[in-house]
């Protein structure tokens, strides 16, 4: 058994070829020992928002605290919430961030394959963002 101690592992800020506006990342825990497994904390200031990506064996999103929003390609941009669970399908091309007033932070777990967990693409413009979700 291993335990990671809460501080043991320094806070980072996100690389802005991956995101826009302020986000902290605080790594829970990496696969290790065989594990696929990834978690972290991500923390997105209000505007602040991950590039387009998938990942190859899917996402899941806990929302701890705040609102943000989210988008799958194709669909409609969708409000989430501290409570809010959110299940990225394998290779599913999306995005997630807070919403213009508001921080949103979320625990992400993703799994590796052949040691990759993300492909990253373009940012999400300023336009495509700030159109909201639908009223």
């Amino acid at each position: 058994m291993q335990i990671i101690r809460n501080g043991s592992v320094p806070s980072v800020k996100s690389p802005a070829e991956w995101f826009t506006g302020d986000v902290r990342i605080d790594m829970m825990f990496k696969h290790e020992g065989g594990s696929p497994a990834t978690g972290a904390i991500v923390t997105f200031e209000p505007g602040a928002r991950t590039a387009w990506h998938t990942h190859p064996l899917g996402q899941t999103l806990i929302v701890t605290a705040g609102k943000g929003w989210t988008q799958c390609e194709g669909g409609p941009i969708v409000e989430i919430n501290a409570g809010d669970i959110v299940c990225c399908p394998c290779k599913h091309r999306h995005w997630h961030g807070a919403t213009p007033d508001t921080a949103m932070t979320h625990i992400a777990i993703t799994e590796a394959l052949d040691g990759k967990v993300v492909e990253w693409m373009e940012h999400v413009i300023d336009a495509e963002y700030l159109a909201g979700p639908p009223r």
